[in-house]
Formats: structure tokens, C-alpha cells, sequence
């Protein structure tokens, strides 16, 4: 048993409009009519919309109709029965967003200006043990902001309103060219009443591993508070037993060290098994009473940023390894999942980052325009074998530094850290999202430009590399992304560092064919967009508004540039490089949804083939811009906000996969990659098949090839100059003939064919689809309800059937699958037949 008590305070919440020049007793005394229940934690436009009071922002243009709710002050009441009074009782607000006033009976408790900075409150004098009265009131963030502004100037960014760069606060909630401009308020995350007579502050575990002897060492400390004479350490193993124990007085900090002769290593995905240990400290008294009890789940493993000489290349390596094994870090970058934080359910968390790594991805890169995320984010990833890249909240801006801002970013910075650390899955802090990039751009950063021009460098390169240095020494820190190392260079050097490569999409709006011309020692940021699933667009689309040229369906595409919103002109040039699209709406989520997946074949295998035998590991990891999506919208994630995968989301998955391979066709010949990222040497028979658009067979051959375990290589097969489109197929067999990888080239652009009809054959045998056709299909996409598929968004060639694993409800219905593929949606490109049938 254990006497303190942790009391969630979310229950009874009413939220009300608070007029301006009215505080504290004033606004609880409000008419009660003026009052909505409310939930905890929330936002205001959460309230409301569960009141009806405002529409779905999400729906048409309504993002426009609910910008009022954000001009307004907001304040939240709570009354509460204190009970009986412990020694100790304090007021806990792990986040409150983001000018707010708490007032307790009357008495005013604090004042709060940055979102990500948790508020613990001693209130034993002010706490009563009958009825209590909380009030959070919250003041409008663009107009506070702006008042900051005007003090300290307007400053250069890219996307929001520019009083941002003041405001501790998401800065996507400020409108991001994938998101709309929702400027929430409210108590974000939980707020608790903790009652104890101690408590255990601060617990920091450092964990000192030797690989080779699978044993560590842990030196773990504890600040505690209040009563207690004895902290107790232990630590149990992923089974629950306890391997080590140690008790210590409670005099200062609480200091011991615990030994694991038998340590399971945690790993990467991919690379072996995720255990997790659990360090539980108990604060005791003379009695052997608990009076506080803190547990923190671990893994043990050694990581390291190597940045290593390339043979044969400029510049240096930049990639991780963990415990003495470096691997190939393929992933994608996070964003919110909503733009209403409390949506986002730890359910949805897990669902999240369990299709991340379901497309065998080894990392997230969680962007520095969002939050630091929920628990239950970090938790999933630990348990999977997801790395997380974390960047601290800074994105695309100038911002400043003066005294009183770097306060505020120290003390979230502080707090931050020392509430993530103990993750294993935390691979890496990094100080900001493209601010270099943004100074380079105003003449403030770069060859022969003074530091001192760009100030905020004061908190990139010192204040948070100290503060990270104090609080978590043994994780690397990472100034930018992009960031080249050494004074007055470009951010986008490709021979060191990281590098976001949008030459592709942005910039010269490169032909996707081309990602192998914008490689860089790690690719931070790359991606193409597409529209989201059909059912989800026409969801949010009045239905007079459901064909591609309409103002809602360029409404929900943000991109743009210092012009203005261009991004649905970026996205007809790239269907018209590369497709014919028809006219409707359905069409044009195929043709975008085909190119993104495409780009991304290319991509992520032009990336990886680059990481070949230890010391060429040219390119280090790839991270696609992004996974993930807010609300109902054209991006670049592979995931729309429905959690629906997009085509783009299985290319991905294939191109990751342990054992996968590329091919390439070239004048005479084709190119042909084998990527083995697994622990093992992988042999191999490479078959390759060559055929004419009608199906005949134009060349093969077969080839024995031998990967080491960690690398990739590369093969040259001579083939004839064929007069006519081809495609090949290049498939990599087992010993016992069994299919490891396959991946299709098709001569491009694919808008130039003129194809006649292809007959497929679907058949559902047990537990997997058998597809076979008799000519080449290209970017086959089977869906219906009830039908789960292991892979989709297919190409076949004549020859053995397909199989596909699938799974499906009972009420499966196999005539009502949708067939789509790029046939189907290019003019003249029509399926003669499509046969369905059972067997057995």
C-alpha cells in the first residue's frame, strides 16, 4: 500500500466565454446559463463542438467559421470536494495551452505562457476539505502573441502568422501548409491533485552496456520531497522478476547503482527482440510505509551517431548504431495526429506507430512544429522497436532569444527531457526544423556570415546542448535539421549532416525519377503528395464540391509557397508528367495517390541502395515528409487521417522490407539492387523477366548473388535494345524456391501507352488472394469491406499466380471488391474481363 494519492481532476468541467476585464471571482460567478460541460484535458473548440456551438471544422471551408473561437478568452470551472488534507497537496497541470490564469478559491495560483511546460503548485494553505474551486481562464494566443511582437519585432518564417515565433505554443496550430489554422486553448493534457507526504521528484537511470559481455551497469539517482527515510531501488526483468535491489537512505539525492549480469539487449526493429525492464523506486518511511512510488519501463542498449570518412566520397557518414551493429535507419517524419490534441487516444498512438512499423520502418522523426508527444507515443515505440529522432518545438522561423524567452525554452527544455529520457526508442535530440534553412534564406546564415547574425543559435548551440548535456549526456544532440556541421556553411551540403531534399516537389521541381540525383549522408526530410482515400475526402466534401477543380478540394491542399497556396498546381504537373487522368474526382485520388507511390519506390530504393559494405555507407537513413496526417487533407503522408494506408504506404513497406531488391532499366541494360538489412548473409537467385506491353516475353536471366548481413549490392545485367515499351521483373528466390522480394520497371512516362485489355484472374483460395493476368498490370489496387490485404497496389506480369495474404469477415462479399490500377484510370486503358471465383 502506498499513501500518496494521484487524483485526476478531468471529471465536471464546464467551460464558458470569459468577458474581457473580468477575473477570478467575477468569472465564477458567470450566469449559469453561460455554461458547457467540458472535457478534461480539451480545447475550446473540442467544447463546443460536442455542444453543436460550432461546426466540424474539418467539413467544406467551416475552418473559416470557427476562427472566431479563437479570438475570444475561454475559461473552465471545477468545483471539487478537498476531503482530507494530506501533508502534502499540490496542484499538477501537465500542460495547459497556452496564456492561462489559474485561480483556486478566489486566490490567484499562477500564470502560464508556454504549453509544453508542466505546472506543479503547492496548495496545502489554500485547499479546503469541503467544496474547492478551480478556475483556468485562457487568454487568445495569436493576440498575446502579438503583443510579444510588437515589443520585440516581426520576424521572418515560413507558413502561420509570424507572432508565432513568439508563442511557446504548437506552432501548427498557427495553420501549416498540410494544416488548417485552428488556434486551440485549454488544458491540453491531464491535471491531478497529487496528495502525499513525499514524493519522488526526479528519476534517472543511466545505463552503461557491454555488448559483447551482455551485462550493464545502471546508476540511478532520485530527487526526492516531503517525508521518507529509505528510497528502494529495483529492477525488474521484461518477466516481472526483480534482478537487482538496493536501498539508500533519503538524505539528498538518492544515489545507487544496480547490476544486470544476464542483460537482454533491446534492438532496433529488424534487427532482434524489444525487451523491456522496470525500474520501480520506492520512497519509504521508518515503518517500511510507502509513501511514493515512481516506475520507469527501459531497455538496454548502446547507441551511436557515427560520422565515419565514405570510401571513396567527400564529406562524412552520418547514421546510428546500436549495440556495435550500424543499420540503414528508413522511416518517416511525425506530425499531430490531430489538430485536437485530446482526440488522440493512446489506442490511436499504438495504431499509429504499429503501421509505421508494419511498412519496416526503424525510425520517426517526431517535427519540430508539433508537441512533444503523449506518453503512450514513446511507449509503443519502445515496445516496437521504433527509433525516435526528437526535435525540440521549433519550425521554419527567425526565432528570438531574448532573457525572457530563453527562460521559458530552458524550462521546457528541462522538463522535456527529464520526462523522456528513460525511453529506449530516444535516439537523438535535435534543436529545431529548418531554422538554418530560414536564415540561409534571409542572408543571416551561411559561407562568411557572422554567428551572431542569427541569434537564436544562442539556444541551438548552447542553451539546449547544455541542457541535454546535463540532463541526458549519454543520447547525441543535434543542433538542426538540416544541419552541416562547422561555421558558415550551407545546410544543405549532401556530403555531411543530414539534408532535407526537396528538389523533388519544392525547389526545381525535379522529375521523381530523379531521387537518386538528391541523395545526402542522411535524408531527413523528402516526399510527394497525393490526395487521401476517396471515402475519406468525399466525406468532408459537400457533395456539390466533389470533382477535382473545386475551391473545397483546393481548399484541403495547404501547400504553397511566398506566392500562395500552389500546391494543387505542383500536383497536376506531376500527373500530367507522368498519367492520363480522367475527369472525375475518383480518378484523380488514383492518378495522385499512383505518382506518390511511385516517387517513393524510387526513392526509398535510390536511398538505400546507397548503403552498401561498412565505411560506404553513403547514405545513412531516409525519413519520408510524412506519415501521418491531422485532418482530412492532400499531403504528403502515406497515411491519411482516417488511418487509411495510401498505395505510397506499401511501396514504402516493400522497399524496406529485411530482404529487398531494385531494378532499374536502362539503354542495353538493367540495374539491379539487393538490400539486406537483416542480421544475416542472404544468397539469392535474381530472376529477371523482360515483357512487351501484350505480354510476350522478351528477355530473362538469372543470377546468383551473395549480401552481406547490414549492406547492399548492386549488379549490371546486358539486355537488348528493345524498340517498344518492356517491363521487367526482378523477383529474389530462396534456396528452396521460395519468393523473398520483387519489385517491377516499366519503361516511363506510363501516359504515352496505348494498351489493349488485359484479362485478370482473382481467386480466393483459403487465406490469400491468387491474382494472375495475361498481360502486364501496373499499380493493381483491390479494396472492399471486410477485406484486408498484406499488400496492394500490385504489379503483375503473365506467368504464376500472385498470392496475396489476406483476411476477411465473414460477410465478405468477393464480387463487390473494387478493382483499380492504372489501366483502368488512363484513357483507353480498360480491363477486357476480371474473372472472381472461390476455390475449394
Amino acid at each position: 500500500m502506498t499513501s500518496q494519492r494521484l487524483i485526476d481532476l478531468h471529471d465536471g468541467w464546464w467551460l464558458a466565454e470569459a468577458p474581457a476585464g473580468v477575473d477570478g471571482a467575477a468569472l465564477a460567478a458567470l450566469p449559469a446559463d453561460v455554461w458547457l460541460p467540458a472535457a478534461v484535458p480539451g480545447t475550446a473548440h473540442g467544447a463546443l463542438l460536442a455542444a453543436g456551438r460550432i461546426p466540424d471544422p474539418f467539413y467544406g471551408r467551416n475552418e473559416l467559421d470557427v476562427r472566431w473561437v479563437a479570438e475570444r478568452r475561454w475559461v473552465w470551472k471545477l468545483a471539487f470536494d478537498g476531503g482530507e488534507l494530506a501533508a502534502r497537496e499540490e496542484l499538477v497541470f501537465e500542460g495547459l495551452d497556452t496564456y492561462c490564469t489559474v485561480w483556486l478559491n478566489g486566490e490567484q495560483l499562477l500564470q502560464t505562457d508556454n504549453m509544453f511546460v508542466p505546472q506543479r503548485v503547492d496548495v496545502r494553505e489554500r485547499l479546503r476539505p469541503g467544496r474547492n474551486e478551480l478556475l483556468l481562464c485562457f487568454d487568445p494566443a495569436l493576440a498575446e502573441a502579438r503583443k510579444v511582437e510588437a515589443v520585440h519585432g516581426k520576424r521572418a518564417l515560413w507558413n502561420g502568422d509570424s507572432a508565432r515565433l513568439h508563442a511557446r505554443k504548437a506552432q501548427y496550430h498557427f495553420g501549416w501548409d498540410w494544416g488548417p489554422e485552428l488556434v486551440t486553448c485549454g488544458p491540453w493534457r491531464a491535471v491531478r491533485r497529487d496528495s502525499a507526504s513525499g514524493r519522488i521528484a526526479e528519476l534517472q537511470c543511466r545505463a552503461n552496456v557491454a555488448v559483447v559481455q551482455r551485462a550493464a551497469t545502471l546508476n540511478v539517482s532520485a530527487v526526492l520531497a516531503g517525508a521518507g527515510t529509505r528510497c528502494v531501488f529495483e529492477l525488474l526483468d521484461p518477466e516481472g522478476r526483480s534482478v537487482a535491489l538496493c536501498s539508500v537512505p533519503a538524505a539528498g539525492p538518492a544515489l545507487a547503482t544496480l547490476a544486470v549480469p544476464d542483460a537482454q539487449l533491446w534492438w532496433p526493429r529488424g534487427l532482434g527482440s524489444q525487451p523491456l525492464y522496470t525500474l520501480v523506486a520506492t520512497l519509504q518511511d521508518d515503518g517500511g510505509q510507502v509513501l511514493a512510488q515512481e516506475r520507469r519501463r527501459i531497455g538496454l542498449r548502446c547507441l551511436r551517431l557515427v560520422q565515419d570518412e565514405v570510401a571513396g566520397e567527400a564529406g562524412r557518414s552520418f547514421h546510428f548504431e546500436v549495440n556495435g551493429r550500424d543499420f540503414f535507419a528508413g522511416g518517416a517524419n511525425w506530425i499531430p495526429d490531430d489538430s485536437l490534441l485530446e482526440r488522440i487516444t493512446p489506442a490511436r498512438y499504438r495504431e499509429r506507430v504499429a503501421q509505421a512499423a508494419a511498412a519496416n520502418m526503424a525510425m520517426l522523426r517526431i517535427w519540430g512544429g508539433g508537441v512533444y508527444e503523449h506518453e503512450a507515443f514513446y511507449e509503443a515505440c519502445d515496445e516496437l522497436g521504433i527509433l525516435v529522432w526528437q526535435d525540440f518545438m521549433f519550425a521554419c522561423g527567425l526565432y528570438p532569444a531574448n532573457e525572457a524567452f530563453q527562460a521559458s525554452v530552458r524550462a521546457e527544455a528541462q522538463a522535456q527531457v527529464k520526462r523522456l529520457r528513460h525511453h529506449a526508442c530516444l535516439a537523438l535530440w535535435c534543436g529545431n526544423n529548418e531554422d538554418y534553412m530560414l536564415a540561409e534564406s534571409q542572408g543571416l546564415a551561411g559561407p562568411g556570415i557572422p554567428a551572431e547574425r542569427f541569434e537564436a543559435r544562442a539556444i541551438y548551440e548552447r542553451l539546449l546542448p547544455e541542457v541535454c548535456a546535463a540532463l541526458d549526456p549519454d543520447r547525441p544532440y543535434w543542433p538542426g535539421s538540416p544541419f552541416t556541421p562547422g561555421d558558415g556553411v550551407s545546410s544543405s551540403d549532401a556530403t555531411v549532416g543530414d539534408r532535407h531534399s526537396w528538389e523533388v516537389w519544392h525547389q526545381q521541381m525535379l522529375p521523381y525519377q530523379r531521387y537518386g540525383d538528391v541523395q545526402a549522408r542522411f535524408v531527413s526530410e523528402f516526399g510527394m503528395q497525393s490526395m487521401p482515400s476517396l471515402a475519406l475526402f468525399e466525406s468532408v466534401l459537400p457533395e456539390e464540391e466533389r470533382f477535382p477543380e473545386s475551391r473545397t478540394v483546393q481548399w484541403h491542399n495547404k501547400a504553397g509557397s511566398a506566392a500562395g497556396p500552389d500546391g494543387h498546381r505542383r500536383l497536376a504537373v506531376y500527373q500530367a508528367d507522368n498519367l492520363r487522368v480522367g475527369p472525375t474526382l475518383a480518378e484523380h485520388v488514383y492518378a495522385t495517390q499512383f505518382v506518390q507511390a511511385e516517387a517513393m519506390r524510387v526513392a526509398y530504393q535510390d536511398f538505400r541502395r546507397r548503403w552498401q559494405r561498412p565505411g560506404a555507407r553513403a547514405v545513412g537513413g531516409a525519413l519520408v515528409w510524412q506519415l501521418n496526417d491531422c485532418w482530412p487533407v492532400t499531403s504528403w503522408a502515406l497515411i491519411d487521417s482516417a488511418g487509411t494506408p495510401k498505395p505510397a504506404w506499401h511501396a514504402v513497406r516493400r522497399a524496406l522490407a529485411p530482404l529487398a531488391v531494385a531494378v532499374r532499366l536502362e539503354a542495353g541494360q538493367a540495374r539491379l539492387a539487393v538490400m539486406n538489412g537483416s542480421r544475416a548473409d542472404a544468397s539469392v537467385d535474381l530472376q529477371l523477366r523482360v515483357f512487351a506491353m501484350d505480354g510476350r516475353p522478351l528477355a530473362s536471366a538469372a543470377l546468383p548473388q551473395r549480401v552481406a548481413a547490414g549492406c547492399s549490392g548492386e549488379v549490371v545485367q546486358a539486355l537488348p535494345l528493345f524498340d517498344e515499351p518492356v517491363v521487367a521483373e526482378l523477383r529474389a528466390l530462396a534456396a528452396d524456391g521460395s519468393e523473398q522480394a520483387r519489385d517491377c520497371a516499366w519503361t516511363e512516362p506510363f501516359k504515352f501507352y496505348s494498351l489493349g485489355g488485359a484479362r485478370l484472374d482473382i481467386a480466393l483460395d483459403g487465406g490469400q488472394l491468387l491474382l494472375t493476368a495475361d498481360r502486364p498490370v501496373k499499380g493493381l489496387w483491390l479494396s472492399g469491406n471486410g477485406l484486408v490485404l498484406a499488400d496492394n497496389f500490385i504489379d503483375l506480369v503473365p506467368g504464376a499466380a500472385r498470392a496475396i495474404a489476406c483476411e476477411i469477415a465473414q460477410s465478405f462479399d468477393l464480387q463487390a471488391v473494387a478493382v483499380d490500377h492504372a489501366v483502368r484510370r488512363m484513357t483507353s486503358w480498360q480491363l477486357e474481363e476480371v474473372n472472381f471465383r472461390r476455390n475449394g
